[in-house]
């Protein structure tokens, strides 16, 4: 645990019970802050008073004693409308702060040159920043993984000289978090996401950006208009920035990435240029894609600014595997592969796994988001038939058409089993079963994790009933 001291000796308000509410409030007892807790939901209420939380309902409580909010992530501060929280504190002028902000203080306090990761993007944040901890952690070295990805910051050991932070930021925990300053920035993409929580892609932008506009060393990828904008004004300020891309292999210094292997523009004066190999990715096989060329892009960048060698580098490439629900193998049958990708839950991230994959059966489908499959028309060609499950399934018919194959399953277990079915019969040299849903899971689901663990067993118990002589 790392105790938030900044607060001790005076009361906080802290909503929000979940995990990192819990580690927030633990952190913030454990640095002599006086606490005053709540939650909307009667059994997150519970289960804090259960571990010593002091709950207290702040709807009636008295908020000029407080010195300030803590909010969890997933409450909204902006939109679609504050939470009822976010008035009390403003009409009282207190700040409101979430968990990432108390870690930036206690660095400040601690360690303020001990190495910090931050990794933030619309899509492969998680991939990145497991690699970039993988990497480390190959080469010795003492890495504290956590903030949106598995543990809650304040649940890791606290910032401490020769000691690696590497975090994962959301946009949610960036917008509470006003001196979040890392060491290394890292900003892989930016597409239209949490606009429900923003407002508007630029505000989504503008708060993505805070994370890198006080970094001492910028990772940046610069395929999208947002993103190319942000490089120009880093460059503008004299930031170091190294840039990434896919496709702006001629940009002097930039790092590029293609499915295979990564490689790096570099000046050699009177106008020549010499484009250096990197790494190879062919031994990667958790990294295979497009999508995971940018995260290893980014991931050997921030791992060179921290001194890491470059053959270092690639052999934690090569040992790295991977994270559930992305792009995951689960096994294979005969010649089918069954690929866990129930991480992808917009057309983008989807995307990355049909450019990844010839011979597809895929499922798809939950609680669609704004603008559903349409974007992925241009990739239909790669898929073999379409297996529709939950409250997505017509419209995504619709816009399938008779473009691609495709039968409604309605729910996950019938979905794989005709999709098993469909690819050991197919003649392709490697058929594969993919879900990739470009969706979210609450209509039949918990969250993407439920429904990836739901295909992974259903795989397994396929694969075993088929294979029983």
């Amino acid at each position: 645990m790392t105790p938030a001291t900044s607060f001790r000796g005076r009361t906080v308000a802290l909503f929000g019970l979940g995990g990192s509410g819990l580690a927030t409030a633990h952190a913030l007892v454990a640095g002599g802050a006086q606490v005053a807790a709540w939650d909307d939901g009667e059994a997150s209420r519970e289960r804090a008073m259960a571990q010593g939380v002091p709950v207290v309902d702040l709807v009636t409580a008295d908020w000029s004693r407080f010195a300030a909010l803590i909010l969890a992530p997933g409450v909204p501060l902006t939109h679609p409308t504050p939470h009822w929280t976010v008035g009390k504190a403003k009409a009282v002028g207190i700040e409101i702060i979430g968990d990432i902000e108390l870690f930036c203080r206690e660095r400040a306090r601690l360690a303020p040159d001990a190495p910090f990761v931050a990794i933030t993007g619309s899509n492969g944040k998680s991939t990145t920043t497991a690699l970039i901890a993988h990497i480390l952690r190959q080469v010795g070295q003492d890495v504290q993984l956590g903030g949106n990805i598995g543990t809650p910051i304040l649940a890791l050991e606290p910032p401490a000289h020769g000691r690696v932070h590497v975090i994962e930021c959301s946009s949610f925990q960036i917008d509470l978090a006003p001196s979040l300053a890392p060491g290394v920035g890292v900003l892989l993409n930016l597409t239209p996401d949490h606009i429900d929580r923003h407002g508007t892609v630029d505000n989504y932008a503008a708060v993505k950006e805070r994370l890198i506009a006080r970094a001492d060393h910028v990772v940046l990828g610069v395929d999208d208009d947002h993103c190319r904008a942000m490089f120009r004004r880093l460059l503008a300020a004299g930031k170091p920035v190294t840039p990434i891309s896919n496709n702006a292999s001629d940009l002097l210094g930039c790092t590029h990435y293609a499915q295979h292997g990564l490689h790096r523009a570099l000046a050699l004066g009177a106008g020549r240029r010499l484009v250096e190999p990197l790494a190879s990715l062919a031994g990667a096989s958790a990294l295979r894609g497009a999508h995971n060329g940018q995260n290893a892009a980014a991931a050997f960048c921030a791992c060179e600014v921290l001194g890491v060698n470059h053959g270092a580098i690639c052999a934690g490439f090569d040992s790295f595997v991977g994270l559930p629900h992305r792009m995951e193998e689960v096994l294979r049958l005969g010649p089918v592969v069954f690929i866990n990708d129930s991480k992808a839950t917009n057309a983008d991230a989807t995307e990355k796994a049909l450019l990844s994959f010839d011979d597809v059966f895929w499922i798809i489908g939950g609680k669609a988001k704004d603008g559903g499959i349409e974007a992925l028309r241009p990739l239909f060609s790669r898929v073999r038939k379409a297996y529709l499950i939950g409250a997505a399934s017509d419209d995504f018919a619709c816009t399938l058409g008779g473009a691609v194959a495709h039968e409604p399953c309605d729910t996950l277990d019938v979905a794989i089993e005709r999709a098993a079915r469909d690819a050991l019969a197919c003649d392709a040299r490697e058929p594969v079963v993919l879900l990739s849903p470009a969706c979210a899971s609450y209509d039949q689901f918990a969250n993407f994790e439920v429904r990836g663990n739901a295909f992974r067993d259903l795989a397994i118990a396929l694969a075993a009933r088929m294979t029983q002589p």
